[in-house]
C-alpha cells in the first residue's frame, strides 16, 4: 500500500512539471501583444494614440522602403496598457516585450 502511495505522488509531481513545462514553453513560442500607434501622438497621462495597423510593416519595428506607405511615424507599441484609443505603459522594442513574460525567451522566435 505504501509503494502505491508513492507511485501516485511521483507521477504527480511528473504531471504537473510537465505542465509547467509546457506553459512556458508555449509562453516563449507567442508573441506579445501589439498595437500600432504614432510615435509623434504622445500625451501625459493618454499615453500613443493607436492607429490603424496597416500603418505599421508587417514585422517588428524597422525602416520602411521605397514603395511603402505608413501614417509619418507608426510603429508597433508591445504589451500596453489600451484604453479609449490610447496605448501607455508599453515597449517598442519587441525582445522586452517577451521578457517581460518571466520565461526567459529572449531572442528566440523571428521578428
Amino acid at each position: 500500500m505504501a509503494q502505491t502511495r508513492r507511485r501516485l505522488r511521483s507521477s504527480t509531481v511528473v504531471l504537473g512539471g510537465m505542465g509547467v513545462l509546457a506553459a512556458a514553453l508555449s509562453a516563449c513560442g507567442s508573441d506579445p501583444d501589439r498595437r500600432c500607434v504614432d510615435r509623434d501622438s504622445y500625451t501625459l497621462g493618454d499615453g500613443y494614440k493607436v492607429v490603424s495597423d496597416k500603418n505599421c510593416s508587417s514585422g517588428s519595428s524597422g525602416s520602411v522602403g521605397k514603395g511603402r506607405s505608413r501614417a509619418a511615424d507608426a510603429d508597433w507599441y508591445y504589451d500596453a496598457d489600451v484604453s479609449s484609443g490610447y496605448a501607455d505603459n508599453g515597449t517598442f522594442s519587441r525582445s522586452e516585450a517577451v521578457d517581460r513574460g518571466g520565461f526567459g525567451c529572449s531572442g528566440s522566435g523571428g521578428g
